[in-house]
């Protein structure tokens, strides 16, 4: 079922983006096509844009890191105004001349931006504004588990009760890297050896794994119905399933996991960029960027922002994990060449 959701999902990104480009001479000055995750950003806030500029949002929505790659390969980069990216990609996207700079010259708020955040990686401070930040790790159902988690071995090494009951993430980065995680080696490993056994390990965790894909956020999910025990899962996400059942529960396990960053990015080929750029610094107003966060529940990088989040928010140790809970997390960072080919085709060949 999820597989068939995922094709469908590509296959129609892939044909909204040729319409997209093989219409972009008749898009309209006041519209925006936005390339992003599916629920990561409040209606209310894209409706009071777009009745303050009188424009029109579309959204185009895609399941993994990967996928996105995917649709942008396939118009080279065109038929899109706003990106959503991740960290290690901006670099990528600047390279293939995809990027436009974004600067506090287009856009104002900036400046209530953590430099923290706009300078964690390379080509991101100019090119891209910081969106969230948050962490990879398990998340899982108490009841059904019938013990804590601490440990990515209850993911990778599931006991006989959860066979068939396990989700990963669809995307070689977070599963590759996590394995090397869970051996005790950098997420970023550039050692053959290191990462071959990071192989072993998914090789043997396939039979017991129901699906490669991403848990769904609604009353469908898996982790709702019971149909799936434990889960590879973006932070602020269990938070959103918890609303749903209490017996939801998201760890970071203790040999760390990925701490990622989501930008927003506005593309050479927009034929909108004013109006980009307006949506980005409209975004983060302090009390936009207030209530996105708390729509999404992941940590804001927006330090106005944060200082009008309630104590609650700020205090969960899954939006907001502590130093000691992050000492031995990691982002990723670029991989050669060689090294990424090596761990696209590990995945490839466990996942399809």
């Amino acid at each position: 079922m999820y597989n068939r959701l995922l094709c469908i999902t590509a296959i129609l990104g892939i044909l909204f983006s040729s319409l997209i480009t093989s219409s972009a001479s008749f898009a309209s000055d006041n519209e925006l096509v936005f390339l992003t995750w599916s629920e990561y950003i409040d209606p209310e806030i894209v409706t009071a844009f777009e009745k303050k500029y009188q424009a029109k949002i579309k959204m185009v929505y895609f399941e993994t890191d990967d996928t996105r790659d995917d649709l942008l390969i396939q118009t080279s980069g065109k038929g899109y105004d706003l990106i959503m990216a991740n960290g290690p990609t901006i670099a990528k996207y600047q390279k293939r001349d995809w990027l436009t700079p974004v600067t506090r010259k287009q856009v104002a708020n900036i400046k209530h931006i953590d430099k923290k955040w706009l300078q964690l990686f390379e080509k991101a401070d100019g090119y891209a504004v910081p969106y969230f930040w948050g962490t990879t790790g398990i998340v899982y159902r108490k009841d059904l588990m019938g013990e804590v988690i601490d440990s990515w071995r209850s993911l990778f090494e599931p006991k006989e009760a959860q066979h068939g009951k396990i989700v990963m993430i669809r995307s070689a980065r977070d599963t590759v890297g996590m394995a090397l995680k869970m051996l005790g080696f950098s997420a970023n490993s550039e050692n053959r050896e290191e990462i071959k056994k990071a192989e072993q390990i998914l090789k043997a965790q396939k039979p017991f794994v129901k699906d490669y894909s991403y848990i769904a956020l609604d009353k469908s999910s898996g982790l709702i119905t019971g149909d799936v025990y434990l889960a590879m899962a973006y932070s602020g996400d269990a938070l959103v399933l918890k609303e749903l059942n209490d017996n939801i529960e998201y760890v970071l396990p203790k040999e760390g996991g990925n701490i990622w960053v989501d930008y927003i990015t506005v593309s050479k080929r927009s034929r909108n960029k004013k109006l980009a750029y307006e949506f980005i610094n409209f975004i983060n107003e302090p009390h936009n960027a207030l209530k996105l966060a708390e729509f999404v529940y992941y940590a804001t990088p927006n330090k106005a922002a944060e200082k009008l989040l309630p104590k609650d928010f700020l205090s969960d140790p899954v939006i907001y994990p502590s130093e000691k809970a992050l000492s031995k997390s990691e982002t990723y960072t670029k991989t050669s060449p060689r090294t990424t080919r090596l761990r696209n085709q590990i995945f490839s060949n466990i996942a399809e």
